[in-house]
């Protein structure tokens, strides 16, 4: 009986994880829809397919970063609906706000000075780190809001957040986020040169009143500030270079302009399966269901044939949407067969890597006593990025 019900338990944490990346999916594929409708906007502001990959990745990192912490916490029994500072919510609300604001201005710098040195065209530095910071904020704003309702839904519910958050978070971090940087970008730079100083004034501001606010709670925000910083500002490198991997090939995307509509729900649907991947190790170590051991113990490899189960089932279908809205919209595509073959030997050797990848970060943070929590699903997401990117790339030239 108990290994029946155990069997029934771990049925049901696949399916409810089958059935977010099913939804989020298709919802993410609309995402790829309006970037292939968008593309001159592309060409029109020179930098921002620089900025696009870091932006909406980072964003998706933060409220992931949140829903994996919150997980772990209504796990070990320590969760209440409680927005007062010093509760689990409260403090992990506040610290991914500021988080929100500084890597804005990170992201902005770093896509600037990678474009400049790279040769590629690009808009002036306040332009851009202006671009940035008022997308990440209001962006963050909506999937913060979105994350929060989330937890709170699966907490009264007794759902396992660490199953629907990833998928929800990706894909809400890649359908809000992506209308509002090209929303953003286009009402900037129509702006006057004062209105957009006076602007850049008061994001400098408010990145100023972040770090006075955090210096002054080192107890209770603090800490989480430091770990998500100290990790998404290098790995803000990593999604820089995948924006100017896409960047560099733009012509060859814009020529074959389906994988323009199929990048977002790519990098998204396998950031979600990562996401999952990542939060279920880190729930495992934290409740000692699994051993940060030098070999990946059998649970572990468990989650790894759950994550590859994913990708086989999820990525033909997203080639399918992505095919069908390009010959709807009259974009060119390869095929429909080649589109799916294109779409799995990719995300196959993205997932093989993020397999590897996810669980050292979980077992290396955990066995040095930092939270795999803040972790997992900003490296996964970020090796995404600019794996993901260069797979892509890679192998649609090999096979056109």
């Amino acid at each position: 009986m108990g290994m029946e019900q155990g069997l029934s338990s771990q049925s049901r944490l696949i399916l409810t994880g089958l059935g977010a990346l099913l939804v989020s999916a298709a919802v993410s594929s609309i995402a790829g829809i309006y970037l292939g409708s968008v593309r001159e906007v592309l060409w029109l502001i020179p930098g921002l397919m620089v900025l696009l990959p870091s932006i909406i990745h980072i964003r998706g990192s933060v409220a992931g970063v949140f829903a994996s912490r919150l997980s772990s916490s209504m796990h070990l029994g320590e969760f209440s609906i409680d927005f007062h500072e010093g509760s689990v919510l409260g403090d992990n609300i506040r610290a991914s706000f500021v988080v929100t604001i500084l890597i804005a201005f990170v992201i902005g710098i770093f896509s600037y000075a990678a474009s400049r040195i790279f040769g590629y065209p690009v808009v002036g530095v306040t332009d851009l780190v202006l671009i940035s910071v008022v997308c990440g904020v209001v962006a963050g704003v909506v999937v913060m809001g979105i994350t929060l309702v989330v937890a709170l839904a699966s907490y009264r519910y007794d759902l396992d957040l660490d199953m629907i958050a990833a998928p929800i978070v990706t894909t809400s971090g890649d359908i809000v986020t992506l209308p509002i940087l090209i929303i953003s970008a286009t009402f900037i730079m129509l702006l006057s040169p004062s209105a957009r100083l006076v602007l850049g004034a008061i994001a400098v501001a408010a990145a100023i009143v972040t770090i006075l606010y955090t210096r002054q709670r080192p107890r209770a925000i603090g800490p989480i500030v430091r770990e998500n910083l100290y990790l998404l500002i290098p790995l803000s490198v990593l999604g820089t270079l995948a924006g100017l991997t896409y960047s560099l090939n733009l012509d060859r995307l814009v020529a074959l302009a389906v994988f323009l509509v199929l990048i977002p729900p790519f990098m998204g649907g396998l950031g979600s399966i990562g996401g999952i991947l990542g939060s279920r190790l880190s729930t495992g170590m934290h409740t000692g269901e699994l051993n940060p051991s030098f070999l990946p113990e059998r649970g572990v490899v468990h989650h790894f044939i759950i994550s590859y189960l994913y990708t086989l089932i999820l990525l033909p279908l997203l080639a399918l949407i992505a095919h069908g809205a390009a010959v709807l919209m009259g974009l060119n595509s390869p095929g429909l067969g080649m589109l799916v073959i294109i779409s799995l030997v990719a995300g196959l050797v993205v997932m093989t890597l993020v397999n590897g990848v996810a669980y050292v970060t979980a077992s290396l943070s955990f066995r040095y006593g930092l939270d795999p929590d803040n972790f997992g699903i900003p490296v996964i997401t970020s090796l995404i990025d600019l794996i993901g990117a260069a797979t892509l790339v890679a192998v649609i030239g090999l096979l056109l």
